[in-house]
């Protein structure tokens, strides 16, 4: 992968492999990357000649189909920049998502948003609340396009992307891609996994999703075949999606950690046989915390299919970086370190304990830079700190992102630390062990209770697989309460999704869950609510949106 910008890589990849195809099973299409590259172009003039400038940002709003990727390769062809809209979780609430919809349009100054196949009727109802969005079909303007017009040089440092964060604790920023950062950042990936020869790429996330996106192109600009399924398709029967994974021979598919539980749901000891997966070798594991219980769990319950437990790939990544921040040796089965929980949280060091002891936690590891990528661990002046302490992750690289962009388009750039170097906070806190990265949480999720720290993924940990717990699903968050006096004082809040109907069940789980949570983390300020399946809110990438389920524990 040689070229220098993303249609570039794009055009050397078709004539490297112009008979490689990428498939949309969902909506039965094929494309090779030759007709991609032809589709592309078609539709970069067809814009240029509805007067497109250069620089413009055009927001793409698509299912998992070849319209999304012939529509972000496009408009860089054009010289503009493509922003990936999310679709929407749920069929409800449609004025919520219309303004989630202005806000990130706004954010990146987008007025002009192609429509692909299967989302018009959507876009039809949203037209009238987003009067200041023009919504053009991909379908029409590729039709409409002429081959005598010129198409506008691009640069490497020409923005090519405006990704979206998911959200989980704020609300989503556009992360500004330039097409330097894109053909870096998925060469990082295609490097750390060895993409290449025999491969066969596979993707049921959402294109709009930072991990679907460049896990996708990093497949396309190298060449290697990818197949993409609708993520509903996974979502309501993962079981089938295995099946239809496996025999299509594919060799390297990414998800986040909820993806492998469902996927241990859905298929039980009697239900492998016929089911060969020898072939994967790459099941990237990321977006979200990686828990040691899943890793260990798939690997065992999939070994008599033929999944290696080598191929289990927990990673680190994020928008900013253009996806890859750290990956484990290829090669490596998952190691996971377990330290003190309660000497992380309110001390902030990595002390080793036995797995199998009362406080112990286990941090899966994430591994080292990819290639094109530095890292550092720094504490609240921004230091550097020493191996087995917490601090904030901050990243730098030819992938990580130079901004954002904020409400009407303002870039942000980011600030430049006292050395002069521009260092990325990532919000994420962590550590490093031997070089390698554990992950612990995130600053924003940190829960204070009498002035002291408890990290999240603690508590949900501790009843995460109890009886009553409707698919793993809960969360835990800071919630204001009032002690015995009637004082106010924040309290560690577990919100719990249900089955249950009966009250007596109810109150049972309710008060299994606080002794559990209370007596580990030796903590007497602990609540808990139950709430019905699928209550939890979600990013448009599955990830908890904690700052809203606040909301339901105030309820």
């Amino acid at each position: 992968m040689r070229g220098t910008t993303l249609p570039g890589a794009l055009d050397e990849a078709a004539a490297t492999g112009p008979d490689v195809a990428v498939s949309f099973p969902s909506s039965a299409e094929r494309l090779t990357l030759a007709e991609l590259a032809a589709r592309t172009t078609a539709l970069a003039r067809a814009l240029v000649a509805d007067g497109v400038a250069p620089g413009e940002r055009i927001g793409v709003f698509s299912r998992n189909n070849a319209d999304f990727v012939t529509a972000v390769i496009a408009v860089g062809r054009a010289g503009a920049a493509a922003c990936p809209l999310p679709l929407p979780t749920s069929a409800g609430d449609l004025a919520g998502y219309a303004a989630r919809i202005a806000a990130v349009t706004s954010a990146a100054g987008v007025s002009r948003v192609l429509v692909g196949a299967g989302a018009d009727g959507l876009t039809r109802r949203l037209a009238p609340v987003l009067g200041a969005l023009r919504f053009d079909g991909i379908a029409g303007l590729t039709r409409s396009a002429r081959d005598g017009v010129a198409l506008p040089a691009v640069s490497p440092s020409d923005l090519a992307i405006v990704q979206f964060t998911s959200g989980s604790t704020a609300v989503p920023k556009g992360v500004v891609l330039t097409h330097r950062n894109v053909v870096h950042g998925t060469a990082a990936i295609v490097d750390g996994i060895g993409l290449g020869d025999g491969d066969h790429g596979a993707t049921w996330l959402p294109l709009y999703h930072d991990m679907g996106l460049f896990g996708a192109l990093s497949a396309i600009l190298t060449a290697v075949p990818m197949t993409i399924w609708s993520p509903t398709t996974f979502i309501k029967d993962p079981a089938s999606w295995l099946r239809a994974f496996a025999e299509i021979g594919a060799t390297v598919a990414p998800s986040p950690n909820f993806g492998y539980d469902a996927l241990l749901a859905a298929l039980g000891p009697d239900e492998l046989a016929g089911l060969d997966l020898r072939r994967w070798r790459v099941a990237l594991n990321g977006a979200e915390p990686v828990s040691p219980v899943t890793v260990a769990r798939f690997g065992a319950h999939f070994a008599p299919a033929g999944f290696a437990p080598e191929a289990m790939f927990p990673v680190y990544g994020m928008a900013e970086a253009t996806l890859a921040v750290t990956f484990p040796p290829l090669g490596r089965p998952p190691v996971t370190t377990w330290v003190d929980r309660d000497r992380l949280a309110r001390d902030g060091i990595a002390v080793p304990v036995p797995a199998g002891a009362a406080a112990a936690r286990g941090l899966v590891g994430v591994g080292r830079p990819v290639r094109g990528m530095r890292l550092r661990i720094v504490d609240d002046e921004r230091r550097t700190v020493a191996d087995g302490t917490v601090g904030e992750i901050e990243i730098a690289g030819d992938a990580v992102t130079a901004g954002y962009l904020t409400a009407g388009g303002t870039p942000t750039a980011i600030e430049a630390d006292p050395s002069g170097e521009r260092w990325l906070p990532t919000g994420d806190l962590g550590f490093l062990l031997a070089g390698e990265l554990h992950v612990s949480g995130r600053r924003k999720e940190m829960i204070i209770v009498r002035g002291v720290n408890y990290y999240p993924e603690d508590a949900e940990a501790l009843v995460r697989d109890a009886p009553g717990v409707h698919r793993r699903r809960c969360v835990a968050v800071a919630a204001a309460d009032t002690d015995e006096s009637g004082a106010g004082v924040e309290s560690l809040t577990v919100i719990a999704e249900t089955t249950l109907d009966d009250a007596a069940d109810r109150v049972r789980l309710a008060a299994d869950l606080r002794v559990a949570v209370g007596s580990a983390l030796g903590l007497a300020e602990v609540s808990v609510r139950l709430v019905a399946p699928d209550a939890l809110p979600r990013t448009s990438s599955g990830k908890f949106r904690r700052a809203e389920a606040r909301d339901l524990a105030r309820q």
